[in-house]
């Protein structure tokens, strides 16, 4: 614990501001120690074309262990050299355990920074590599780019920028910020002067490409595309813009956009209006009549006729019954 803070206090010294150290909050133990760097050019920062950030999370047991690295934000280097920067630190761990490491780690990087002081891999733009005798330009935030390919690339999007701002309407023109540089890779905001840019040579490889010839893969490819056009066009996939706006087809949620619009009526003057008003007032007043119908009176006609029947059945047996009963009286009248 001792040599460890012994060495954060040397580091603190010596590299000042180019060091951060992240302690924890309850135990004040240094958990993270960070610094970036870059190669050795006796300080002439616009020659320093690479660099990376180192990150060391030692233990409670450093130095006896091994502590914990990280290598973040490379710029300038291709996969290749960060796997070798990385092999050389996991083998000078392992031949230091039980010294202070911290310092060998930083002074290793920046050798193999200052032997590989020059960007690898691709400009972003063109995507051809970096020769010998390429204008190139680091940028601020350590981005590499053709100098040829970044003065085209911000001419066009300054050209883009000014178009779109044309369209807008006059209040939205005057309230938009004049166009930033900015990096093809991060989107940072960078300050290059664009004339100075112009004056640089075509990069070799691209000047040197062969010309773009179509091969039989690319006519397959544009075969197989054009056939898969027709068939998103044929079920209405493609929006073409040319058409006119009635052939496009809106869709509404609650399904009001695909109703028919509705003709307004024709105007008609106030003595017509007042007149067909009080038409309908009048034969709003009238009682409705309901149309007979023909079944309807076939069964009341049926009913009653089933009660004459009845009623006559019924007469005929009171009048029988009575002249039984006059003759029983008559009968019971000459026995007294």
């Amino acid at each position: 614990m001792e040599a460890l803070l012994d060495e954060i206090e040397s580091l603190e010294a010596i590299l000042m501001e180019d060091v951060k150290i992240t302690r924890n909050l309850e135990s004040n133990f240094p958990e993270l120690i960070e610094t970036t760097i870059f190669p050795t050019t006796c300080e002439d920062t616009e020659r320093q074309y690479v660099c990376i950030t180192l990150q060391i999370m030692p233990t409670k047991e450093y130095p006896e262990t091994k502590p914990d690295f990280k290598l973040r934000n490379p710029r300038g280097l291709d996969d290749s050299c960060i796997n070798s920067i990385e092999k050389a630190i996991k083998a000078k761990l392992e031949e230091s355990i039980g010294l202070p490491v911290v310092f060998d780690l930083i002074d290793l990087i920046r050798e193999h920074l200052t032997e590989s002081n020059v960007p690898t891999g691709q400009c972003v733009i063109c995507l051809y590599g970096f020769q010998d005798g390429d204008d190139f330009t680091k940028t601020s935030c350590y981005h590499y780019l053709h100098s040829h390919c970044l003065s085209i690339w911000l001419q066009n999007a300054k050209r883009n920028y000014y178009e779109e701002q044309s369209k807008l309407p006059n209040w939205q023109r005057s309230e938009g910020k004049p166009f930033q540089s900015t990096c093809p890779v991060c989107r940072d905001t960078i300050d290059i002067d664009v004339e100075k840019l112009k004056e640089a040579k075509t990069p070799q490889e691209l000047e040197n490409a062969p010309q773009f010839t179509l091969t039989e893969e690319l006519k397959q490819l544009q075969a197989e595309m054009a056939k898969l056009f027709m068939h998103q066009k044929q079920k209405g996939g493609i929006i073409d813009a040319s058409v006119e706006d009635k052939t496009l087809i809106a869709i509404d949620p609650e399904g009001a956009a695909n109703e028919p619009k509705r003709k307004p009526p024709p105007q008609q003057d106030n003595a017509k209006i007042n007149r067909s008003n009080q038409q309908a007032s009048n034969s709003a007043q009238k009682p409705i009549q309901k149309p007979i119908d023909d079944e309807n009176e076939s069964e009341d006609d049926e009913v009653d006729d089933r009660r004459r029947r009845i009623g006559g059945r019924r007469d005929r047996y009171y009048n029988h019954k009575g002249k039984r009963n006059y003759g029983r009286h008559r009968n019971h009248d000459s026995n007294r």
